[in-house]
């Protein structure tokens, strides 16, 4: 009997335990199964599983980010759009994301797709432009609630982007044009009711003393003068008219 005969058996059960060694990061977690029944889970660290009586899946605990392809949708009031989003969602529980679903993260993104859909389409174009929080609380709701069996916590659903159609883009430039022109008429309108309420009281208040209202026209006079102007305004009393006025007219 070689020497080889006697290194044999100690080269192969040297490369059994080399291959029953499995090394799991601080961010997995190993899910174990004894000739196919669960086993338990195992901690981050250096751990020995005998093959093959022992089998373990490894399973990320990090948080994992996962685009929901562009949905057509039609919304509540008859609109189609293009909307897309962005899931995120860790396992927070590996032995169910294991014995619970066959593939977590294709179920996932799956199921945030069909949510996406179903959730927009409860909405007005307008709902979903301007409220894009409470859609957004809405879908992280629902798909944690959905996933909560198979071990997954869904913690931020955030609607990307929406694409319009040409016909809609154009129709809300022009609505919001019209807005805009509204806002400036209203606005003018108002600082015109306000300066003729204004100039109303001025003219009360200059009725009582007629000495006021020459005065304000000596002022106009140095206001101008202070612009360097060549013509020279003589300001004369309303009443000095009237009575040229009023002998006209009796002539």
């Amino acid at each position: 009997m070689g020497p080889w005969a006697l290194l044999l058996p100690l080269v192969l059960a040297l490369l059994w335990v080399m291959a029953s060694i499995r090394i799991i990061r601080e961010y997995q977690r190993g899910v174990t199964f004894f000739l196919g029944k669960y086993a338990g889970i195992r901690s981050p660290g250096l751990n020995v599983v005998l093959v093959p009586f022992y089998t373990i899946r490894i399973i990320d605990m990090r948080v994992i980010a996962r685009d929901v392809p562009p949905q057509d949708v039609i919304t509540r009031d008859n609109v189609s759009v293009k909307v897309n989003a962005v899931i995120y969602f860790r396992i927070v529980d590996p032995d169910r994301a294991v014995l619970q679903v066959e593939d977590v993260l294709y179920a996932t993104s799956q199921l945030a797709q069909t949510t996406l859909l179903s959730v927009v389409g409860e909405h007005s174009l307008d709902d979903l432009l301007s409220e894009r929080d409470k859609i957004n609380a809405e879908l992280q709701r629902i798909l944690d609630e959905h996933t909560d069996p198979w071990g997954v916590k869904v913690s931020t659903v955030e609607v990307k982007h929406v694409d319009l159609p040409l016909e809609m883009r154009r129709v809300m430039a022009r609505e919001a044009e019209a807005e805009r022109e509204r806002r400036a008429k209203i606005i003018a309108a108002e600082g015109e009711l306000q300066a003729s309420e204004r100039l109303a009281e001025a003219a009360k208040t200059l009725s009582v003393e007629p000495g006021a209202l020459q005065l304000r026209y000596l002022q106009t006079l140095s206001e101008v003068a202070a612009e360097n102007n060549s013509t020279t305004i003589f300001p004369v009393p309303i009443d000095f008219l009237s009575a040229f006025m009023k002998k006209a007219e009796r002539s």
